[in-house]
């Protein structure tokens, strides 16, 4: 299965990566990715950028150096009833939301706990992705969590660097995806790249993809034209709901 589209990338805004993002769309492009998402930490993460930094993505262009760019951010889940460090008026206007527990941001509890919060995050409307649920310290109940995404019409990512230092996420993220594939729940792809060099290498998510047999359709990442439906899905959802608020 060809993966196009890396929807979990940081840039040197995001205070513990190293590459700038012209480095970074560089590098998709030299490995065969057509669209990344920019998707740094929120400003509950140590050394993350002030909100501003996401109001103001608007001026880089929409496609660099032959890479489609997505304006999104990777939020920090800040507590248990699915709070998030960015304001929904910033969310609003971005291509792209993740929301992911880290253990910086908030201390590691229960599994009821987790589930709760990570079901709260897929109901957020602004909401698009729960990003590397398989971290064994923010265990989850996984089928309500898919359950929740199914119900909500949103996606859960399959993230290539859990593997390597969120030891345990393997068998966690091979569950995630069988139940993914039971209900018809689509996924994304990250490679969660900290540096311009990791972008667009999928090696563990392939492998885990052709593992449970996961059908190309319920895999967004497989096109670009895939990712736009979506981003259409998320802009009608939003304006619809800003509506019933008129």
């Amino acid at each position: 299965m060809e993966l196009l589209v890396d929807t979990h990338t940081h840039t040197i805004s995001s205070g513990h990566a190293y590459s700038t993002i012209q480095e970074n769309a560089k590098e998709a492009y030299a490995n065969g990715i057509k669209m990344i998402n920019m998707s740094d930490h929120a400003p509950a993460m140590n050394g993350a950028p002030f909100r501003y930094h996401f109001g103001n993505l608007g001026i880089i262009p929409e496609v660099l150096y032959g890479v489609r760019i997505l304006k999104g951010v990777e939020l920090n889940i800040i507590s248990y009833d699915g709070e998030v460090d960015l304001p929904l008026d910033y969310l609003r206007d971005l291509d792209m939301v993740l929301a992911s527990f880290h253990e910086i941001c908030i201390v590691p509890s229960t599994v009821e706990n987790h589930t709760k919060a990570a079901i709260k995050v897929l109901e957020n409307p602004y909401i698009d992705v729960l990003a590397h649920p398989g971290n064994p310290l923010f265990q989850l109940d996984n089928e309500k969590v898919v359950k929740a995404a199914k119900e909500n019409n949103k996606l859960i990512e399959i993230n290539n660097h859990s593997i390597y230092v969120r030891k345990g996420s393997q068998k966690n993220c091979l569950e995630i995806l069988r139940l993914c594939k039971k209900y018809g729940v689509r996924v994304t792809t990250g490679t969660d790249s900290h540096i311009s060099f990791n972008i667009g290498k999928f090696e563990n998510v392939k492998k885990m993809l052709a593992e449970v047999d996961m059908p190309e359709e319920l895999v967004l990442t497989t096109s670009v034209e895939k990712v736009e439906d979506y981003l259409l899905e998320r802009a009608k959802r939003i304006k619809n709901l800003e509506k019933q608020k008129i």
